[in-house]
């Protein structure tokens, strides 16, 4: 196991998570949902992981300002330094950035994995050995290594990592190149070729070796956020995070570091992963009664409703018949009633709500 005392988790849950409408909402994003119905939050779920890995000390969340008590909710265990507040939305690359300025003032060894806060992982010691040993090897050498998930179906929903297998060192691979969201074709072609894996959007590095890459590749992100050093881990930090956060660009890492650095490296790895971005995901991931169906709700009766996922209020009864592979969400004051195969426009659909009926649906 590498060195945990210099061994950090940053977990990005800033997210609004805008497919998960109507359950996911503006006040209330899906990180701090249980989604799973076990009694935790996505959130909650994700911290609870990385106790695998290091100590709850150990442990920084990135989040939205207005978040910042929500996380201390879920996470009581954490104190206020642990908590990242970006005052704007501009995407992966300035909120990595940040993290790597904030942990390398606090510790110039600082070994770091960055997590989205909302997938779910189905054998977490797998993971955990997984992200163990990418810590070992981005100790010891300059490389940003990111986990890439083995792909079991062509999915157009996930971003690809084109690996090199010959050339690998111990289950570490060098990356040949990343590719955004691909169509049917080319998802079918990648995973015939098997040397392609989902961008599980999990990365290990230390500190100094991707601040350097954010010199060379993100110069503008790089430049602003460096003028921080002395303020970060004081009562200054914030202040400063509110004036210079807001001017970086708005890009995510992958466009700004993971396509131009040389040095990246993958994992292929098989713990059972899904994004959860989306109610489909949620659907694929969830135990099925025998006409297939998801029921997520206090009362439910069901008659001939097959492939369907259902979600409804405690104390609410909600009866659905003669229906197939539907989606319908009750939230109290907004009720969702979707084809399954159409769930992708369920974003738009939050956007076209907000715009006819404004913020209090959203």
């Amino acid at each position: 196991m590498p060195n945990s005392n210099h061994t950090y988790i940053a977990i990005m849950a800033g997210g609004v998570g805008s497919r998960f409408w109507p359950a996911s909402r503006e006040a209330r994003p899906k990180q701090f949902l249980d989604i799973m119905g076990d009694g935790r939050s996505l959130l909650r779920m994700t911290f609870e992981r990385f106790l695998k890995v290091t100590t709850a000390d150990k442990i920084f969340i990135v989040t939205n300002g207005k978040y910042q008590a929500q996380v201390l909710e879920h996470l009581p265990e954490l104190s206020d330094n642990q908590i990242l507040c970006e005052p704007s939305r501009n995407n992966t690359a300035p909120c990595v950035a940040y993290t790597a300025f904030k942990l390398q003032a606090l510790d110039p060894e600082a070994n770091i994995v960055i997590a989205p806060s909302d997938a779910l992982i189905v054998n977490e010691t797998l993971f955990a050995d997984n992200i163990n040993k990418a810590l070992a090897y981005t100790a010891e050498t300059d490389a940003l290594v990111t986990l890439g998930i083995a792909p079991d179906r062509p999915h157009t929903g996930y971003g690809y990592i084109q690996f090199l297998g010959e050339s690998g060192n111990d289950g570490i691979y060098p990356v040949k190149r990343f590719t955004e969201k691909p169509d049917s074709e080319t998802a079918k072609s990648f995973l015939q070729s098997g040397d392609y894996l989902w961008n599980a959007g999990i990365f290990v590095w230390r500190a100094e070796t991707v601040l350097k890459a954010y010199e060379q590749y993100a110069p503008e992100i790089y430049a602003l956020l460096s003028q921080g050093m002395t303020c970060y881990n004081t009562p200054e930090e914030q202040a400063f995070i509110d004036e210079f956060y807001p001017q970086t660009p708005s890009i995510s890492v992958d466009y700004a570091i993971m396509e131009n650095a040389k040095n990246i490296y993958t994992i292929p790895a098989q713990f059972g992963w899904s994004d959860l971005g989306a109610w489909g995901a949620l659907y694929q991931e969830s135990i099925k009664d025998e006409s297939g169906n998801v029921i997520n709700a206090g009362k439910a009766i069901t008659e001939d409703v097959h492939n369907s996922y259902i979600r409804g209020p405690e104390g609410k009864l909600i009866v659905v018949g003669g229906v197939d592979d539907l989606l319908i969400i009750d939230e109290g004051d907004v009720l969702v009633v979707y084809p399954k195969s159409r769930e992708q426009e369920i974003k738009a659909l939050r956007g076209k709500a907000e715009e006819m009926f404004g913020e209090k649906f959203v």
